[in-house]
């Protein structure tokens, strides 16, 4: 055989065995996934050691994974690689599959959306550090939006991550609060998503699946507190209620981040079912202020300000339990919330 036959044939197999690998993987029951987000990466990060010894088999990057602010991309790219260069950064994502969405300081600019004007140079970025294949459709869309079905039939969890920046208007300010400058702004004109995203959302939406996880950057179901959050745009919010809605999506949960804090909270008013927010935040960055803003829509006892991880585990029984929990830097469970499956179901 000629060599570059050979080398050729090696190649072809060694593609077939990756492939192999990760449709596998993909089918494998999962039990046990972790979640957080705001990395600060010139910060020690020994939560990420603490979440490797969870033994997770899929980890949720959900935003702030780098606190990059610029327009210049060899910048962009020098942060990200001081994260990459984090040994236990490493061992983490060579133990497990992982997943990503961005926020705000990795998207580029803090509080940015739409303006932002290098956000297609910025998910290019993005895409490479996190190794996003070559012939990805989010090579070729606008945004770093995906989701990915995991697990055999009746054991289905659908992973959705959101892009709440890069389609996102101009939000409207006032007077600051609490929580920030921003107001509930009705302008019908005004997107959270985009028409794009919210098209591909839909068909999501219409998938299969057990459970969903809705990976949202910013708080769905937090209340107006002068923070970014879904309710600064009330008609964005309530077209997501609706698609829930219309296309009888069972097992909607929200993961998000953002606030440097950790609470749940919950929507229970005019949905088929509770619709809950996990909010988990940060992974090496405190809460200056150690007060969060007041939420009426919080059903967790208490919100958590120290470094913290999210763990959810699943019990695939009869009706799936559900245990999604804040855990500190030891491990130690903070906050926790149990929901069986047909309680998050019509």
């Amino acid at each position: 055989m000629h060599r570059h036959v050979f080398f050729t044939v090696l190649l072809l197999v060694s593609c077939s065995q990756r492939l192999h690998a990760q449709t596998n993987a993909t089918a494998n029951e999962i039990t046990r996934i972790a979640f957080g987000s705001c990395i600060k990466q010139e910060k020690p990060a020994p939560i990420l050691e603490t979440i490797r010894n969870e033994k997770p088999e899929l980890m949720l990057f959900t935003g702030d994974n780098i606190y990059a602010d610029t327009e210049d991309m060899e910048v962009m790219r020098q942060k990200y690689q001081t994260l990459g260069e984090i040994p236990a950064f490493q061992r983490l994502v060579n133990s497990c599959q992982v997943l990503a969405t961005w926020d705000d300081h990795d998207f580029g600019v803090n509080d940015g959306g739409a303006d932002y004007v290098k956000r297609s140079e910025s998910q290019s970025v993005f895409l490479d550090f996190w190794k996003v294949p070559t012939d990805s459709p989010r090579r070729q869309q606008r945004g770093v939006y995906h989701a990915q079905v995991f697990g055999p039939e009746q054991k289905r969890i659908q992973v959705i991550l959101l892009d709440t920046r890069f389609f996102r208007s101009k939000l409207k300010t006032g007077d600051r609060r609490v929580g920030g400058p921003y107001y509930p702004d009705d302008d019908d004109q005004k997107t959270m998503l985009g028409d794009a995203q919210w098209r591909w959302l839909e068909q999501q939406l219409r998938i299969p699946a057990e459970l969903r996880l809705i990976v949202s950057s910013i708080q769905f179901a937090s209340a107006d507190g002068g923070q970014e959050c879904w309710a600064n745009l009330p008609r964005e919010r309530q077209r997501m209620l609706d698609l829930i809605e219309s296309t009888a999506a069972n097992g909607v949960v929200f993961i998000s981040g953002d606030r440097h804090w950790s609470e749940i909270s919950a929507v229970n008013q005019q949905t088929a079912y509770p619709l809950y927010d996990v909010t988990c935040s940060s992974l090496n960055q405190l809460h200056e202020r150690g007060t969060p803003t007041d939420n009426p829509l919080r059903v967790s006892e208490t919100t958590y300000h120290q470094e913290n991880y999210g763990m959810l585990t699943i019990d695939w029984s009869s009706d799936p339990l559900l245990t999604f929990s804040i855990r500190d830097l030891e491990g130690h469970t903070v906050i926790e919330q149990k929901l069986r499956r047909s309680e998050i179901s019509r």
